[in-house]
């Protein structure tokens, strides 16, 4: 079977990162990347890869069967739109939009033009979150009672001043796009769906528009609640902990998705026994993400991540960003009129 072809659309640091990894892929080509600054064309031929000024061009070629968008959030649902109506399959890097209106409009027409819509949540093809998922689901853990998270690393703090990054419009409640947006994606997979969030900003070191520390608390529908962090500016840090009656887990994970390979430390506690620990290495989500991705545009197997999710996310991030801005609890309902 020919390998599947897909565009990638734009080459800040993460698109230069997908067009790395798919370098002489056995299974995804690249057919060019749509780059609008043509300061980066070079780069791009650098790579072996065709510049393309616009996603149209991409969209008009036959050979292309999918798009992964690598573009600042708030083209995100006109691009995931205009990529279905196109019958291109699309993988969007988080968050696929910014409001759950927004999320609804980018599936529905996924939905209606009957192609693929992927994300770019990595963290759900990491070993440890798998493990801690099928023990979730096994009951291992007992009733489950809470969950504590976070995810924290420095490696935008030196994006230039002005960035889009930087603003509430295009990242609101600071670290929610760049990391915490990965880990409302997991309790959502662990936990189910969310009812309300509590959420609170803060600006201590970056001067960002948008903050640099967030803090939210989470009830879900089933009636456990949950807490997580993602901090701007601090050494690489990510934790997932989980508690039961019968038992906790908790995952240490030592490196950053853009460098697999890392150790994790994967911690289980039972009542009257010594702490059980395991080790465990991280893979290179990014690509198991991406050729999960090939593999359900050509119906070859169901992609892992249900769009229900991908959209429930979406609401959970607006929540948040309500919830920081008006210093108040916010109900997923209020999402959905």
């Amino acid at each position: 079977m020919s390998k599947f072809t897909v565009v990638i659309a734009g080459f800040g640091w993460w698109g230069r990162h997908f067009a790395e990894r798919l370098k002489d892929h056995p299974a995804i080509r690249v057919a060019g990347v749509v780059e609008p600054v043509e300061a980066n064309h070079e780069a791009i031929r650098a790579l072996g890869l065709t510049p393309m000024r616009a996603l149209s061009e991409a969209l008009g070629r036959e050979d292309v069967e999918g798009v992964i968008l690598a573009t600042p959030n708030t083209l995100h649902e006109e691009q995931v739109i205009a990529c279905a109506e196109a019958g291109k399959h699309v993988y969007c890097e988080k968050p696929l939009t910014l409001t759950a209106a927004s999320a609804r409009r980018a599936a529905e027409a996924c939905q209606a033009a009957g192609v693929q819509l992927a994300i770019g949540h990595e963290m759900r093809f990491d070993p440890a979150m798998q493990a801690l998922k099928a023990a979730l689901d096994a009951g291992e853990l007992g009733t489950i009672m809470h969950a504590e998270a976070a995810f924290s690393h420095d490696k935008l703090i030196h994006v230039p001043k002005g960035d889009w990054r930087t603003s509430k419009r295009h990242a609101p409640a600071a670290a929610m796009t760049a990391m915490g947006i990965h880990v409302s994606d997991l309790l959502i997979s662990f936990l189910g769906p969310v009812e309300t969030v509590q959420a609170m900003t803060a600006s201590r070191s970056l001067g960002w528009e948008t903050g640099d520390v967030v803090t939210v608390q989470l009830g879900f529908e089933a009636g456990m609640t949950a807490t997580f962090s993602a901090v701007l500016h601090t050494p690489h840090f990510m934790r997932m902990h989980v508690f039961g009656t019968e038992r906790w887990d908790q995952i240490l994970h030592h490196s950053h998705p853009d460098a697999p390979g890392g150790a994790i430390d994967y911690q289980i506690a039972r009542s009257g026994a010594p702490v059980e620990h395991r080790t465990l290495h991280s893979i290179d989500g990014v690509l198991a993400n991406l050729e999960a991705f090939a593999r359900a545009a050509r119906g070859e197997a169901p992609y892992p991540i249900p769009v229900a999710q991908i959209v429930h996310n979406i609401e959970l991030l607006e929540a948040i960003a309500r919830s920081a801005e008006d210093r108040r609890t916010v109900s997923i309902a209020e999402l959905r009129g």
